[in-house]
């Protein structure tokens, strides 16, 4: 009996270890087989992950320039409203890595006002990219950033 529990006793306690181990990793603690890009003769970019915690769904975004080089260091933000009438509100906000890529995952299937807005900005150049969780949960999208419209005044 005495060898049964030491038994069932070390097992407990090695998988109380994995638990907690596995508690502790987050966005900037990356896991094994996280998202890694590269392109030939540089290191390996590690897409900059941010979760949001709120739902299953996911984005990976690429903000371009004008003429089609990856944006690095820009910032992107984006506004959620989700649950019962939008009750829930979520800020987040990202840099790209040196390939102009980022990654917004935990995002709610369901939002108040589809479509999601990720506005992007580095310097003075700014864009959008629109995402609807509900109609594609896993996505990529571009982000185009040029100069900003002169507003007309009538």
């Amino acid at each position: 009996m005495t060898k049964i529990s030491c038994l069932l006793g070390c097992l407990f306690l090695i998988a109380g270890t994995a638990v907690f181990s596995r508690a502790g990793q987050t966005a900037s603690n990356p896991q094994p087989g996280s998202p890694v890009t590269s392109q030939p003769g540089q290191p390996a970019q590690k897409v900059p992950v941010m979760d949001g915690g709120a739902g299953p769904c996911s984005l990976e975004l690429t903000a371009l320039t004008g003429d089609g080089k990856p944006a690095y260091a820009a910032t992107i933000k984006v506004h959620i409203a989700y649950g019962f009438a939008g009750i829930r509100r979520l800020d987040l906000e990202a840099g790209t890595n040196a390939e102009g890529k980022v990654k917004f995952i935990g995002l709610p299937s369901r939002v108040h006002r589809p479509p999601l807005e990720f506005q992007a900005s580095k310097g003075q150049l700014v864009g959008m990219a629109t995402y609807d969780p509900d109609s594609e949960c896993q996505a990529k999208h571009d982000i185009m950033l040029d100069m900003p419209k002169p507003l007309t005044s009538k």
